[in-house]
């Protein structure tokens, strides 16, 4: 039963994590405190180590077709070298992407998964022919980075991972697909498992093992779940992905306005933010749950909605979006023309 594997992955997860905590001591797989990090203490990583063997040995039980999932399963393992090898030695940002991209040519290439069309409204039917597959990787590449970037506080990847693959395996079991539903649910128990020991204090941190590994597999189950289909139907997984995929696109346009290099690290993510704000980190992380399962809630009742009120919704989000945007300052503290303007309009009013 589907059950079993579900509940020994999260079961060999609880045992896993404490022994990767040691080896990766032993191998000096471990992150010490510095100017930009919120920890006081020195921390294991390599605890998306813990999270793959658990994730493996539930998918090694799962009675469902496993047919398909080869070159899954061979890209997950490049993606678990690459993050393995950064833990440890630090890779450069394009030995990383190297990693990343070969991953998902195991996807679209050898496992034929890709985005092959869609039905736009008002249009019809629009092929990608060739470009299927560089739209396909540009798409695994940028959710295994926007989760990365993301990991940033205790416990917060690992949360917004589940919400995530949660609502994906929802979204699956509803369009009767027997093969995402089942994946998605065992490694929802095996990050599970790992957020135990991960939310705030953690005793050990996921690393690039675990961000590039969550956000490759989510990707790659995102594209599963809704390729081929409408525009709309397309847009569910950006929805459900739009804490992570928000905060990149934000990052990236504030390092442009700043004229700073788009791979240069700093303290301005979302979470900064709100801790600058005067929220714990705790508080943090869980107000950043409930953003990642608002988006996730309205990703559900997109996914059922007309085409016009799909797109009205889509408006509301993206205005939602912005005022937040403005009122934290994740742009910066003098972007503010929607809440300017707001102002305006409130003073005239007096």
């Amino acid at each position: 039963m589907l059950i079993w594997s579900i509940l020994i992955s999260f079961a060999v997860g609880i045992i896993m994590v404490p022994i990767i905590r040691k080896f990766a001591f032993r191998i000096n797989a471990v992150d010490t405190p510095r100017e930009r990090h919120k920890h006081t203490k020195t921390t294991a990583t390599l605890g998306g180590l813990a999270i793959f063997i658990s994730f493996s040995v539930g998918m090694l039980l799962a009675p469902i077709d496993k047919s398909g999932f080869m070159p899954i399963y061979f890209g997950a393992l490049i993606i678990i070298t690459t993050g393995f090898i950064d833990d440890i030695f630090d890779l450069s940002p394009k030995w990383k992407m190297l990693g990343q991209i070969l991953a998902a040519l195991c996807v679209t290439v050898w496992g034929d998964i890709t985005i092959n069309f869609i039905n736009v409204p008002f249009y019809g039917q629009l092929n990608f022919g060739y470009f299927a597959i560089p739209l396909s990787i540009i798409w695994i590449v940028a959710i295994v980075n926007a989760l990365n970037l993301i990991d940033g506080l205790d416990g917060l990847a690992g949360g917004i991972s589940i919400i995530a693959l949660m609502t994906i395996a929802g979204m699956a079991l509803l369009l009767k697909d027997a093969f995402v539903a089942p994946v998605a649910l065992i490694l929802a128990a095996a990050v599970a498992a790992f957020l135990i020991y991960n939310f705030p204090p953690a005793s050990i941190f996921m690393g690039d093992t675990g961000a590039l590994f969550l956000g490759y597999m989510i990707a790659v189950l995102s594209l599963m779940g809704f390729k081929n289909v409408t525009f709309i139907s397309l847009l569910v997984p950006l929805i459900i992905l739009g804490v992570p995929l928000s905060d990149t696109f934000f990052a990236i346009v504030r390092r442009l306005k700043e004229r700073m290099p788009i791979s240069s690290a700093d303290r301005s993510h979302i979470h900064h933010r709100l801790m600058a704000l005067g929220f714990t980190e705790k508080q943090t992380v869980l107000l950043i749950y409930c953003m990642a399962l608002l988006f996730s809630m309205t990703g559900f009742v997109f996914s059922f909605s007309t085409a016009w009120g799909a797109m009205l919704l889509l408006l509301l989000l993206i205005f939602s979006i912005e005022i937040i945007v403005e009122f934290i300052g994740l742009i910066g503290e003098d972007y503010r023309p929607i809440l300017n303007l707001l102002q305006k309009i409130h003073r005239k009013r007096k």
